[in-house]
């Protein structure tokens, strides 16, 4: 039930620092709005807004900030936005798979956007359809460590629909169905156990090993995606080894 993926410890890091640049913050803080638009501002009674606020106050969001998406989005304050949902796919170096997933009060501006930052790093964009069947939705829980070990996480989340528990090194990814995300969230917190996110993703089915070159062109694409501001979320199928990633750790 146990691996190990320094690419997933490495996108987890990567949010970390990304947080620092403001950059992240923008972006949960449209998950809020959009969340309390979609299904209330109660967060007791709406699952993706509990843990969306939860992810918020895990990378140190300003409750002020939460507070007022939390209002926009429910529309007790003016000033919310009209956001859509829109997904794009494509093919970045080496032929690895690439979904976009954006959130936009701006169609034309998110398109041209994503287009631009696959044609200018080795990529392109492909038809609805041509990658996402190499996806799957998945549900997506963060653990800290912190004194847990994997044998109590498995415990914990099996009988709620946990179906692995990966070993990041600093932390633990459990996998579920997206339908049992909250369940498997809850099971969590009712054996006393702490978790950093809860998130629905779209994972792999099967993944591309990549050399350290694959690598640097990968995340070059990646970070284009990521600076868009109407980029939520960018999924890929590559993976690299801990010697490939220690070998990019030393690029910096």
């Amino acid at each position: 039930m146990s691996g190990h993926s320094k690419w997933a410890t490495t996108k987890h890091k990567k949010a970390v620092i990304d947080a620092k640049r403001g950059k992240l913050f923008a972006k949960l803080i449209k998950n809020i709005e959009v969340a309390a638009r979609t299904g209330g501002g109660d967060i007791n009674g709406n699952p993706t807004l509990f843990d969306a606020v939860q992810k918020a106050k895990k990378t140190s969001v300003p409750n002020d900030n939460i507070e007022r998406a939390l209002k926009r989005g429910s529309g007790q304050e003016a000033g919310g936005a009209d956001y859509q949902t829109i997904m794009y796919e494509g093919y970045g170096p080496g032929g690895i798979a690439f979904l976009v997933e954006c959130l936009t009060d701006n169609k034309n501006r998110a398109a041209a956007e994503v287009r631009i930052a696959f044609t200018r790093n080795g990529g392109q964009l492909a038809d609805p359809g041509s990658v996402s069947y190499l996806f799957s939705r998945k549900g997506v829980v963060i653990v800290p460590k912190d004194g847990t070990d994997e044998d109590s996480v498995l415990e914990a989340v099996l009988e709620a629909g946990g179906e692995e528990v990966n070993d990041l090194g600093e932390s633990f990814e459990v996998l579920s169905e997206a339908t049992d995300l909250v369940a498997v969230r809850t099971a969590l917190q009712e054996a006393g156990i702490e978790y950093d996110s809860a998130d629905v993703v779209f994972h792999p089915s099967m993944q591309v090993e990549v050399d350290a070159e694959g690598a640097r062109k990968a995340l070059r694409l990646v970070d284009a995606l990521e600076d868009s501001d109407d980029v939520q979320n960018v999924f890929a199928n590559f993976d690299a080894s801990d010697e490939v990633m220690a070998e990019l750790e030393n690029d910096d």
